[in-house]
């Protein structure tokens, strides 16, 4: 299923965006040295539901997990970089942390995702990872616009982090979005330019580069859900819900302020 919201849900739209980015800006805040997973999840679910808001993720139950999810949002650390299970674990200085989120608000859903590394040890290759993701997000929502294609997105954020050295996993990425968090197209974070679904005003995606420091490939975790590098090397995930619209695409999941 593909969306094209009207401007009436586009301004809703908004609205839950702004709160998604705000919740995750929250909870970098509060992601310090021995703060505790399951506490980020807590608070992250009170904010939910201080805002009249639903959690996309806790009765989520797809193919891919051992569902349903059951926690408000994701923690991934280090190795970890996808659908991170919030578990009893408290972090520690030098933890690479992505936090994943995606909620529903009056009937439209927003979804993004930070990567940041916790306390003062910051090595120089997490930071170069993690911007390697930022610069490939801000590349793929330059080529979001009307009557450009999705390849041509996923040739944007390719570019990028192949030119930053890091191999591409082409199983997950981005998606359409709107009052479900998962509809077409599928965004993959490599691809050929001049392919895929047209972009129209009105279409909501969220596009999320992600990479490991050295393979491609995924392992699952006993948890069912957690994904981590199968080399155990550290990753980065970065995620906006952007609107194409006439002038372009308009950055939904930034945090109020």
């Amino acid at each position: 299923m593909i969306e094209i919201l009207t401007p009436a849900e586009l301004d809703r739209a908004r609205e839950t965006g702004a709160l998604v980015g705000t919740i995750l800006q929250a909870m970098k805040e509060r992601a310090t040295v021995g703060v505790n997973l399951l506490d980020i999840d807590k608070w992250t679910k009170q904010m939910i539901e201080d805002a009249g808001a639903v959690s996309c993720y806790v009765d989520y139950a797809p193919s891919f997990g051992r569902g349903p999810f059951g926690h408000y949002i994701c923690t991934a650390v280090n190795d970890a970089v996808l659908h991170g299970l919030p578990h009893d674990y408290a972090l520690r200085d030098g933890d690479l942390l992505t936090l994943d989120l995606a909620v529903t608000l009056r009937g439209i859903s927003a979804d993004a995702a930070i990567s940041f590394v916790v306390g003062e040890t910051q090595a120089p290759e997490d930071l170069a990872m993690i911007d390697a993701t930022e610069r490939a997000l801000a590349a793929g929502i330059a080529a979001a616009r009307p009557k450009a294609r999705i390849g041509d997105i996923s040739r944007a954020i390719g570019t990028v982090l192949r030119g930053a050295g890091y191999p591409i996993n082409l199983e997950f990425g981005g998606h359409g979005i709107g009052s479900t968090m998962h509809q077409d197209p599928h965004i993959a974070n490599d691809g050929r330019p001049g392919r895929g679904y047209i972009l129209r005003p009105g279409l909501l995606l969220a596009i999320e580069p992600w990479v490991m420091a050295d393979t491609d490939e995924l392992v699952t975790d006993d948890d069912g859900w957690t994904l981590r590098s199968a080399t155990g090397a550290r990753t980065a995930h970065t995620e906006h819900t952007i609107a194409i619209t006439e002038k372009g695409a308009e950055i939904l999941t930034l945090p109020r302020g």
